[in-house]
Order: structure tokens, then C-alpha cells, then sequence
């Protein structure tokens, strides 16, 4: 089976998703091609075609705020029922967008208009926490939904295959500085396994200095870039959960 096709604009959905209900998506990225920080071996979007942590070369290619402004509004001012979320995610890294900050009060100014109850997330890879611009839009949101899917290294490098210069144990600091967030982690077996005892280990001990609110772990569930990957039943994710609970004493849901 083939990966999922790109978004093709900047609203898409609502979606249902395991863990937002009804969650309309915005895509700040380009609709040709990935643009993410990461090429992790799972992503269900297929391999990352514009690999960085600066999109300076991509701008061309990326929404402008009023464009995004627009077309929430249009879909909003149309919706029935409204969606639970308004999740920014897309074809990539959202925060890699160099306007993210504005991108959110737009978000905002929008749902406040239209669908008052609905709340503004995130899906983020949790690299660019180093940018003031992106901290400060990312602190605005009412759900913020960080990745971290390995607790060593050697696991990181393999699996989610970051940029130069994008480690671990940076994001792990850079986590730290973030209040009230979620975590979210994909867990497989295969060409890599995640689900090692020292790798859970490792990992839950992350938790315990990130300190999230809650933990979120799931593993695939439909096709990813990397053939060579399988699914982690949800026996072994509850588990892990267990594991990590008693290490971190963070609750940890298994979708």
C-alpha cells in the first residue's frame, strides 16, 4: 500500500482522529513536497523531500498569514458542526514556518469569531523550541501535543533521522522549558525497535525531567515511508505505559 497523499491546501478535513475527536488541520508547509526537520522512518506522509531547519529557501512555497487567515474563515463561516479542534499539522514541521507566531493569533482571532468552543492545538517534532518566535506562538495554544519517540540516541538517529545538528538531548532541555504540554510517541518494532527494555527505560526517565501533563503512545496504523517497520500490538503498548508510569508517575494513554 501506498503512503498518504499530501494535504493539498491549507485547511483540510476535519479528520477523526484517536486522540482530538474532530480536528480540522491547517498546513503552513508547501503542498508539493514535505518540508520537516525530521524523515522519520514511520511518517505516513512518505519520505521528507525539503529536509531543514530553516525554511529561508522554502518561502515561495509557504501560505502567507493572511492566506491562512482566509481560508479559516471561509471554512469556518461554513462549518457544521464544528470541529472539536483546529489542529496546525500539515505536510511537515508547522513551527519551521518563519511567521509561526503571527500564524497563531490568526488561528485564534478566527476560532474566537466562529467556534468559540473549539480549541487551537498542535502536532509538533518538538525541534525548533531553540526560537523565541516559536516558544512564544507555541505558549498561546491551548493544547500543545510534543514529540518524543526515543530515549536514547542511537534510536533517535534511526528512527526519526533528524537534521544536522538536531539531537536528543537538546530537545529533551528544550521540552523542559515548555509548561503544560502532552508528549506523543510512536512506538515500532523491526528495522528499528523502540520497545527494547533499556529503550523504554531510557525514555521514561525523559519524561520524568520533561514532566508533561500526559503521555500519549501509539504505534502505526496505516502505511509508512519505511516497509521494514511493523506494529507494536496495544498488549505491548499498555505495557510500556505501565513501565513508564511507575518510573515517571506521568499518565500515559495508550491509542
Amino acid at each position: 500500500m501506498k503512503t498518504l497523499k499530501l494535504q493539498e491546501g491549507i485547511i483540510y478535513g476535519p479528520i477523526r482522529s484517536r486522540r482530538l475527536g474532530s480536528s480540522l488541520g491547517i498546513n503552513l508547509l508547501p503542498v508539493s513536497y514535505k518540508l520537516c526537520s525530521f524523515n522519520c522512518l514511520y511518517c505516513h506522509y512518505g519520505w521528507t523531500k525539503g529536509q531543514a531547519m530553516s525554511a529561508s529557501s522554502f518561502i515561495e512555497d509557504l501560505p502567507t498569514v493572511d492566506q491562512v487567515k482566509d481560508a479559516l474563515a471561509r471554512w469556518l463561516k461554513i462549518s457544521s458542526p464544528q470541529p472539536d479542534y483546529i489542529t496546525f499539522s500539515g505536510n511537515g514541521e508547522p513551527c519551521l514556518h518563519p511567521e509561526f507566531d503571527k500564524m497563531v493569533e490568526v488561528a485564534l482571532e478566527i476560532r474566537d469569531k466562529y467556534v468559540p468552543d473549539a480549541k487551537v492545538a498542535i502536532l509538533s517534532n518538538s525541534t525548533c523550541l531553540d526560537r523565541r518566535e516559536v516558544l512564544a506562538g507555541l505558549k498561546k495554544l491551548d493544547v500543545r501535543i510534543m514529540k518524543l519517540d526515543c530515549g536514547t540516541h542511537k534510536s533517535f538517529q534511526r528512527l526519526n533521522r533528524p537534521c544536522e545538528g538536531v539531537n536528543l538531548e537538546k530537545m529533551v532541555e528544550n521540552l523542559k522549558k515548555l509548561e503544560d504540554i502532552i508528549i506523543q510517541s510512536v512506538f515500532v518494532k523491526g528495522r528499528v525497535d523502540s520497545t527494547e527494555e533499556d529503550e523504554v527505560k531510557n525514555w521514561a526517565e525523559r519524561l520524568s525531567l520533561i514532566k508533561p501533563r500526559e503521555v500519549q503512545i501509539y504505534s502505526i496504523d496505516r502505511p509508512v515511508a519505511d516497509k521494514g517497520l511493523a506494529l507494536v500490538t496495544k498488549e505491548e503498548l499498555k505495557m510500556i505505559a505501565q513501565k513508564a508510569e511507575k518510573t515517571c508517575g506521568i499518565p500515559v494513554k495508550v491509542f
